[in-house]
This record gives C-alpha cells, structure tokens and sequence, in this order.
C-alpha cells in the first residue's frame, strides 16, 4: 500500500474558503508586534492566511478577521502596505 501524503490545509479569511497552503499568503504578527505579509511562511509569530486577491483582503479588513486572528489591532497602513505587496505580486 502507497502512503498517500497529506496536504496542509488553511482557510482564507476573506472568503473562508479552505485551500492548499501554498495558495495561500500568510499575514503574520511577529514575537514584537510588527504585522506584515509573509510570502515565505517561515516567519516567527502568529498567522493568518489570505488567497492571493486583492478582493479577499478587503473582506478580510472589512470584517476585522485578520485582527480578531491575529489578536491585535491592525493599523490602516500595514493594510495599505499588504495592497501594494498584493498588487505587486498576483
């Protein structure tokens, strides 16, 4: 029998679809309290996840997920910042 591997899983928080976890960007807060995107996932810190839309981090900052995820409050522009990264990069 052929061991099957599994594939890591996490659920978008502007969609709340779940996806593979390489579909998808981290947003993490490090040990310091810094929130910024980590496009390795090999950050130190809490996570969150996001699809690689513009559109699902709007959802995500409208309904305070990534906060609430992240247990701290997020300020206006480290959102801006993940725009731009976002735009940049997908």
């Amino acid at each position: 029998m052929v061991k099957v591997k599994k594939i890591p899983e996490r659920t978008c928080m502007g969609c709340n679809e779940k996806k593979p976890k390489k579909e998808l960007i981290r947003v993490v807060r490090s040990p310091e309290g810094a929130v910024s995107l980590d496009l390795t996932g090999k950050k130190a810190g809490r996570g969150a996840y996001i699809c690689r839309d513009v559109k699902c981090l709007e959802r995500a900052v409208k309904t305070g997920r990534i906060g609430r995820s992240l247990e701290c409050t997020i300020p206006p522009e480290v959102y801006e910042s993940m725009r731009g990264e976002l735009d940049g990069s997908g």
